[in-house]
């Protein structure tokens, strides 16, 4: 049997059962809609927000496979092969991504949304400081930034696919890309959440496969130290003989740690589970597993060196290049192709996750409202073709985007995540917990804290050195504070759902 037809037999198989998963979870959410014909808002509920109906696991897994993409196991372990256990102690504050989620915005958020009967995050924006203009600039940002990330998932995931079985670029895009795309389209929320279960059980699976090869190839855990020891002893220590800075750990630490729980696609989740019951188990649950698995994957990286033990030029000049060749070094053929199930079902979910958020956006927060407001709503079979349609549209857009491949994708990803955490981080915590917040005061931070973000990150200018999250950050903080203080506090019915009197 050929190379490529083995590498191609197990993700073909998980690519058909997740879309068998998203199938079925979408006819679940169907049979609940069908009993909610009198409620006008029941497609939009479902395809959107999979009405509020995920448990513990779903919700744990959905939010672990959304936040953890492929630069969480292609570039980050591509980085810690090339600067040692310093990236994996940068790595590890991500074990506090969904404890922060939940603990800070989980239980307001889907206690406001329910009294609001808001489907996206952008809902409770408007809801709450009274703006349509905020709430499109809300939505242009989502759009921008989660393209941004969704061709940084389709190129990792094609250039991985294409780097183990040896079929081309374009067919490695085509197999997961089209098929992420379809299950979307079709699942919907619910469906994307299920399948996030379903990629995140293949993600463990793929670093375990991955974790035996590199260690067997290496001669043991003892050994490949030993090795790193003799030969790269500044991968041993922490600051990795100047590579590892303190400016470093810290803005990383801020980026891809503490921020993280404003991110859109991680907050519109604590809007989606079930009880409190649930809202809890995923909190504990999910840290521990999501720790595990970020610190392991990136763990591996440093193990790699083991198994490669070139320099970067010997594997294309690329750390993205590292964890494919450790692949293909490490493991046979068939086990070659288990593993890589792992980062591209990372790819796929993160893809489908931001896929529907940036169908919400402009279904939901764009179109309809603005026909709600002209008092012209659409049919629900229209409601329902069109949702579909754009989710399927944005889906192609990106595709071929992916088609020319950029380099280094983690730092695609990671600009999006700064993107991302200037613009919603004072928003989303000033309406929630502060009474003073205005609508000027937002639409400041978010767009002179985004503008200042863009700015800096495209002219290389930082600040001591430090990252320029810490710019967008503080200009967005500054501008928040500013702005609100220097107008009229917001005054609205919907005030009472953020801040209930007594």
């Amino acid at each position: 049997m050929s190379k490529l037809v083995v590498g191609l037999l197990p993700v073909a198989l998980f690519l058909a059962i997740a879309l068998v998963v998203a199938v079925i979870a979408r006819k679940q959410g169907s049979i609940g809609q069908e009993s909610k014909r009198g409620k006008s808002d029941s497609f939009v509920s479902e395809y959107f927000l999979g009405s509020r109906s995920l448990g513990a696991f779903v919700l744990a897994m959905t939010t672990i496979a959304t936040y953890g993409s492929v630069s969480s196991f292609v570039g980050g372990p591509g980085q810690a092969w090339l600067v040692g256990w310093g990236w994996v102690y940068m790595a590890a504050v991500q074990v506090t991504t969904l404890f922060l989620l939940y603990g800070i915005l989980g239980k307001k958020m889907a206690l406001v949304s329910r009294k609001l009967g808001s489907v996206t995050i952008i809902d409770v924006i408007r809801s709450r400081y009274q703006s349509d203009a905020l709430a499109a600039l809300s939505a242009v940002i989502i759009v921008v930034f989660f393209a941004a990330t969704m061709i940084a998932q389709f190129v990792g995931g094609a250039k991985l696919f294409e780097a183990v079985t040896g079929c081309d670029y374009l067919m490695g895009l085509a197999v997961f890309g089209i098929t992420s795309i379809l299950f979307t389209t079709i699942g919907g929320f619910r469906g994307v959440a299920f399948t996030d279960a379903l990629c995140g059980i293949a993600m463990i699976v793929g670093i375990v496969v991955l974790a035996v090869g590199i260690l067997s190839a290496g001669g043991g855990y003892a050994n490949i130290m030993d090795a790193i020891a003799a030969n790269r002893p500044e991968m041993l220590e922490p600051f990795s003989n100047g590579e590892m800075p303190l400016g470093l750990y810290f803005t990383q630490w801020l980026l891809v740690g503490v921020f993280t729980f404003c991110l859109p696609q991680s907050v519109v989740r604590t809007m989606s589970y079930k009880d409190t019951k649930s809202l809890h188990s995923a909190m504990i649950g999910g840290t521990i597993i999501c720790g595990a698995m970020m610190i392991g994957v990136t763990s591996l990286g440093v193990l790699s060196a083991g198994v490669l033990p070139g320099s970067l030029a010997v594997y294309g000049g690329s750390v993205d290049n590292i964890i494919p060749s450790a692949i293909v070094e490490s493991l046979p053929p068939w086990l070659a192709s288990v593993a890589i199930i792992g980062p591209i079902a990372a790819s796929i979910s993160t893809v489908s996750s931001l896929l529907i958020a940036s169908s919400s956006s402009i279904v939901k927060d764009l179109w309809l409202h603005h026909r709600q407001k002209t008092g012209s709503r659409p049919a629900e079979r229209r409601v329902v073709r069109s949702s579909q349609i754009i989710t399927f549209v944005i889906g192609v857009v990106v595709f071929v985007l992916s088609i020319a491949p950029p380099d280094v994708i983690w730092k695609i990803n990671m600009f999006a995540f700064g993107g991302l955490e200037t613009a919603f981080c004072w928003v989303l915590v000033g309406g929630l917990f502060w009474k003073r917040a205005t609508k000027t005061g937002a639409l400041l931070s978010m767009g002179a804290g985004t503008l200042a973000y863009c700015v800096s990150m495209a002219c290389g200018f930082k600040i001591a050195g430090l990252h320029q999250i810490t710019i967008g950050i503080v200009v967005a903080l500054v501008f928040m504070v500013v702005g609100s203080l220097a107008t009229r506090p917001t005054e609205s019915k919907e005030m009472e759902a953020f801040f209930p009197k007594g």
